[in-house]
């Protein structure tokens, strides 16, 4: 177990030195920053933290953590100068919160899998004020996981397919509507129809128990590595790209595909 003392001393001191940095006599840099100048450099943290649990590097994990939480740090100070709220606040209202929302554990609620502690949570956050079960999604999501968070909470209170075969035959259906859409060439008609062929995919992956948006970015790295195979391969032959065939390009692929598939014990 962790030491408390020890926690507590080092979250004051990295509240210390965020106030210090921030002083008329702290880092010129960092007193000019405000909430959203500071939100790309967020979002690449929180990028970076999740990076490092795919990878399952542990000790990148532990850094990340702490740059994390260094900007939670920051924004709390921030909208404190601004005597808005502080850390403290924050604190307090997702400790609230969690007891709210598990009133199985801290209350005395029955629930019997987790669909009924889902579909609990999902039922509090429309009692806490929430008009409708898809607010609070973020808009700076990506679109894969928008498509997929939106279609978990509709599953959570019964708006799904019954079986994998049925998601199976939309991604068809919207595959057909796409071609048909080609077909007469409308603009905003093949846009719209890819969409939908796009988030019935990301259905079908959360009915395969697939993350879409990892299976993605995998299939990206994968073409990365093969791509620069070719350029490897090229730049030993003192060729460029532009002076190479599509034909030639697609024999050197071929050959790092068939490497992957069957890698040398």
């Amino acid at each position: 177990m962790p030491d408390n003392s020890s926690l507590n001393d080092q979250l004051s001191r990295l509240i210390s030195i965020v106030k210090t940095l921030r002083s008329p006599s702290g880092c010129e840099w960092d007193r000019v920053q405000t909430s959203e100048s500071l939100s790309p450099y967020f979002l690449e943290e929180a990028y970076e933290t999740i990076e490092a649990i795919h990878e399952g590097n542990r000790d990148k994990l532990k850094e990340e953590l702490g740059d994390l939480l260094l900007h939670i740090v920051f924004q709390a100070d921030i909208a404190e100068e601004k005597k808005q709220f502080n850390l403290t606040d924050s604190l307090k209202n997702i400790c609230d919160k969690l007891e709210r929302r598990h009133p199985h554990v801290f209350g005395d609620v029955v629930v019997e899998n987790v669909s009924d502690i889902k579909q609990n949570w999902e039922e509090i956050k429309l009692k806490e004020g929430r008009k409708s079960l898809m607010e609070g999604l973020p808009k700076t999501f990506p679109a894969l996981l928008l498509a997929r968070r939106i279609q978990e909470r509709a599953s959570q209170v019964g708006f799904d397919w019954d079986k994998i075969d049925l998601v199976w035959k939309k991604v068809h259906e919207e595959l057909d509507e796409l071609k048909e859409a080609l077909k007469n060439s409308d603009e905003r008609a093949i846009s719209l129809e890819f969409g939908d062929l796009l988030f019935s995919l990301v259905n079908l992956s959360r009915f395969l128990s697939i993350n879409p948006e990892k299976a993605l970015a995998a299939t990206s790295q994968k073409f990365i590595k093969r791509f620069q195979y070719i350029e490897s391969k090229l730049t030993a032959k003192k060729q460029s790209l532009k002076d190479t065939s599509l034909e030639e390009m697609d024999k050197l692929w071929n050959e790092i595909r068939s490497a992957d598939k069957n890698p040398k014990k």
